[in-house]
């Protein structure tokens, strides 16, 4: 196969899972279906593909924002106030659902490009896929780099992160093949432009897709891995894919997640961080059905669930890790199909 060009009421649970009891602390708020829309108070989109703990704003229908509060035992919103954020300008020629990612690592802006209807799969919402990528430099010179017409960017964004340590990031896309679908790509920048560095394998077949969960050292050798969930409408698999000597290599899999609802343009369903404790960062990430949480980790290069949260509605939101008062805690934070707001947080494996 050729190259396709030059390339995340308070309760208490209580659940059972291979004899292990489990019991995250969860906490909810309820509202309309679909009245509001979990944002970060960062502002902008993410600039990377793990996000670190934020305040978590949630946006409702008329465009205002309230800040999501865990008050006294009880999960709560402020009063609704418009958003101060401004909209940054559309970039030229970018994808029309696309997104414009930051970076401070070399790469100051990213965004797809090129508009194309040569791949017929519409996982994202809609048959308009991008046909190339753009980055721009701290200096506002742009690069830009065009697929041929055996594959696409079947994405939305380009994600920004440092996989080497070198001080530069690299951009990571999702780009499928007409012939043989997903693939994880990663790029640089250097002063020729944009060069294609690695891929995983593609899936093999046609209409078959990806969708990434976060980058981190998740098994705690030294090393970045990159994750994503392979094939996450038909029984996915979560695949970590470590970045050594500028090339990904095949690392950990575990079956049995999803992190995304096809047709939906939502891709940011997993959140990254240390819960555990032991310095090595740990994943939140729908089942399969994308009707719970799943905590785990592959700490030591073994594949651990230490927590779960089941539910009876689908979760339909982005999955943040969040910081809800002053105490510091991390939960995760996402909304189900009936309009609730989940923040949970793990309770660590002993």
């Amino acid at each position: 196969m050729g190259r396709g060009a030059t390339f995340a009421v308070a309760a208490f649970g209580l659940l059972f899972a291979s004899g292990v009891a489990l019991a995250a602390e969860t906490y909810r708020f309820s509202a309309p279906p679909g009245s509001l829309e979990i944002v970060r108070t960062v502002g902008g989109i993410e600039g990377g593909i793990s996000q670190g703990p934020s305040r978590v704003e949630l946006r409702d229908r008329d465009g205002g924002v309230r800040l999501l509060e865990l008050n006294r035992g009880k999960l709560a919103v402020s009063v609704s106030v418009p958003t101060s954020i401004p909209l940054a300008p559309r970039s030229d020629n970018i994808l029309p659902h696309g997104e414009i990612t930051y970076g401070t690592g070399g790469i100051a802006r990213a965004w797809l490009t090129d508009p194309t209807e040569r791949y017929a799969h519409g996982v994202l919402g809609d048959a308009i896929e991008a046909g190339g990528l753009a980055l721009q430099r701290d200096d506002g010179r742009i690069a830009r780099y065009k697929l041929d017409a055996g594959s696409v960017f079947e994405d939305r964004r380009v994600r920004l992160t440092d996989l080497d340590g070198d001080g530069r990031d690299e951009a990571i896309v999702v780009q499928s093949y007409l012939d043989a679908g997903a693939a994880l790509a990663v790029f640089g920048l250097d002063e020729s432009g944009v060069v294609f560095l690695s891929e995983v394998p593609a899936i093999g077949r046609a209409n078959r897709w990806l969708n990434p969960v976060g980058a981190a050292d998740f098994d705690g050798d030294g090393r970045t891995e990159v994750a994503f969930v392979e094939t996450p409408h038909i029984g996915g698999t979560l695949r970590l894919y470590e970045f050594r000597d500028r090339k990904l290599h095949k690392d950990h899999a575990a079956r049995g997640f999803s992190n995304h609802g096809i047709g939906s343009r939502e891709q940011s369903q997993a959140a990254v961080h240390d819960w555990t404790g032991d310095g090595v960062a740990d994943i939140a990430v729908p089942d399969a059905r994308r009707s719970g949480i799943r905590f785990v980790t592959f700490a030591g290069g073994e594949f651990r669930e230490f927590d779960a949260v089941a539910h009876r509605q689908k979760i339909v939101t982005a999955v943040r890790p969040a910081k809800l008062d002053r105490s510091g805690v991390v939960y995760a934070v996402y909304g189900l199909a009936d309009g609730t707001i989940v923040a949970a947080r793990p309770t660590p494996a002993k």
